[in-house]
């Protein structure tokens, strides 16, 4: 009987494997929520059956492994016709990276919606992630791109607080936006106050490291050993360190060890290796035991999530993942997300657990930026100062016609959420900077986008004719169940004719947001405008990040100039 060829018997097992029966009685709603997790889980089981089968048809077929993709099989006999080469072909790469849909907000007429509440966010993974992919050759796709994680990523040299008695301080700025003179930027700026590192509480760290087989490229688990080995040597002798390693299954790579263990540390570290699939869930589980184990009362309890989010074993469904976040929320161990890599990464994942644990979540595309997260800025990215802050800027509808909130999109709240101290919202940490933009219309400077409503309200002339809005902010000192409230007039007498260079480098930001986000905000103001006003507001850059910034101005025009019709479609997809 002829041997059947390698790849045919790939292709057969492939297919086989790959075909099931769908689940009966599933509702819609059900079907499409679960689609995105279907569709990952349905890539990596039918790869790894195909290239579970080609292993075993070259196996079969006497080929070694190392055998090229292309080869003549054995020499024939003399006088035989010579063989057909062997073609195997490999299983491709899909790209199956997630980002949650979300459309850009509106702009409100002040009359009928004068109150706009959000929770603050000091994420900056979306930065690094468009960057990422601006150094790879490839615009990034539209739901990358959120801007308020591109305006936290700067430093804007905000003032700090006085004291500790109040966890950080506002600043508000108002000047002409540069794409529309008529209009103006609102900008509202909050400073933590910074911690010395030698002052931050015992920390009790457990790293939760994703060592499936998707971890193996060069951008994931090689870089996550260079990067947490970057932050040992900070680490001191009343904390506790602790590694949990998943992948199938979940272990216990290094049990609580003191911090200034640096030999210990660094060798469980060294000992991480890549395989197998991602069972996240029972990672997770794990990493909560012996976080609870080794808790320190008044201290730092955190669990630093390092993986792709591609999860496809156990726990997938994301709101069971967060349920579970949300309870060790709750029992004082906060959660923060450092993601890696790409083809497979799932940034709306990664996004959701950092939110439900109280932590931060970044991306870590190089080096550099594992030093910026886990060495320069360590005291926020570990220490929370203040939980659950929110703002809440209600407009005087007798001196604005219109104002837009810049980006934020999921992080809005109801009106009344903003004084429901059981509304979970977002934290601070020692040091950070908090910017939140608006762009605002006053009355009688013909900026408006649309009619005011015939039958609508008419605006007050009195009180408060020299106010353009009230800010207020709520938080909660670590520990605290109620809140605090800040509260602040903003006067017309603010307006600046020039913007500061902060918040001009702030708007060149907003602008390059919107322009990768398809440009429609910032009217006719293009690339070469955002470089202009980005290289003009530079100002002082001892780290860099601005300058690089401008680099990938001029890598997103470069690539944007040089997209086929055809591309630019798949792009706004």
């Amino acid at each position: 009987m002829s041997r059947i060829r390698p790849t045919l018997l790939a292709a057969a097992l492939a297919f086989a494997l790959g075909a099931g029966c769908t689940r009966p009685s599933e509702t819609r709603m059900e079907a499409e929520a679960d689609a995105p997790v279907k569709a990952k889980a349905e890539h990596h089981r039918r790869a790894e059956a195909a290239a579970e089968s080609e292993r075993l048809a070259v196996a079969a077929d006497g080929l070694p492994s190392s055998q090229p993709l292309y080869a003549p099989s054995a020499p024939p006999p003399t006088g035989a016709a010579p063989a057909a080469p062997v073609l195997r072909t490999p299983v491709p790469e899909v790209n199956t990276e997630n980002y949650a849909r979300f459309e850009d907000n509106g702009i409100v007429r002040t009359a009928e919606n004068p109150v706009s509440t959000f929770s603050i966010d000091v994420d900056t993974g979306s930065y690094s992630n468009v960057r990422r992919m601006l150094n790879a050759g490839r615009l990034p796709p539209k739901d990358a791109v959120r801007v308020e994680e591109m305006l936290n990523y700067f430093d804007y040299a905000y003032p700090a607080p006085d004291s500790r008695e109040q966890p950080f301080a506002s600043r508000v700025e108002l000047a002409p936006a540069p794409w529309n003179p008529r209009r103006l930027l609102m900008q509202v700026g909050l400073k933590g106050y910074s911690v010395p590192a030698a002052e931050i509480p015992a920390a009790n760290l457990v790293f939760l490291v994703d060592t499936s087989g998707s971890m193996y490229s060069d951008d994931k688990l090689p870089l996550l050993k260079q990067a947490f080995a970057q932050l040992v040597p900070r680490l001191r002798a009343q904390d506790r360190v602790s590694i949990v390693a998943y992948a199938g299954s979940a272990g216990l790579v290094l049990p609580p060890t003191p911090g200034d263990r640096h030999g210990e540390i660094l060798d469980a570290l060294n000992r991480l290796e890549a395989g197998g699939s991602t069972n996240g869930g029972e990672g997770i589980e794990l990493a909560y035991a012996v976080a609870k184990q080794a808790f320190i009362e008044n201290g730092v309890n955190r669990i630093l999530l390092a993986s792709d989010g591609d999860f496809n074993v156990g726990i997938r469904d994301p709101r069971a993942l967060e349920t579970r976040i949300e309870a060790g929320r709750e029992s004082g161990v906060a959660f923060s997300v450092l993601g890696f890599g790409g083809g497979n990464y799932n940034d709306a994942l990664a996004e959701r657990l950092a939110d439900a644990g109280n932590g931060n979540y970044a991306y870590t595309d190089n080096l550099m930026e594992a030093r910026k997260v886990l060495v320069e800025e360590m005291g926020s990215t570990l220490l929370t100062i203040a939980g659950d802050v929110k703002v809440q800027v209600e407009f005087n509808p007798s001196t604005v016609a219109e104002y837009r909130l810049i980006g934020y999109e999921n992080r809005t709240l109801a009106r009344e959420d903003f004084n429901n101290d059981r509304v979970d919202a977002g934290e601070i940490g020692a040091g950070h900077d908090v910017t939140a933009l608006y762009e605002i219309c006053l009355l009688g400077m013909g900026c408006d986008s649309s009619d005011p409503l015939r039958y609508g309200k008419v605006p007050a002339t009195a009180p408060h004719a020299d106010e353009l809005a009230y800010l207020k902010l709520r938080y909660k000192l670590p520990g605290d169940e109620h809140s605090v409230l800040m509260e602040q007039p903003v006067r017309r007498s603010q307006v600046r004719d020039t913007a500061s260079g902060d918040l001009r480098f702030a708007a060149a930001v907003v602008a390059f947001a919107d322009l990768l986000r398809g440009g429609g905000n910032t009217g006719d103001f293009d690339w070469a405008r955002v470089e202009a006003l980005a290289r003009d507001a530079r100002g002082d850059d001892p780290w860099g990040h601005r300058g690089e910034f401008l680099q990938l101005v001029g890598m997103a025009r470069s690539l944007s100039e040089a997209r086929q019709p055809g591309i630019a479609a798949i792009h706004e997809e």
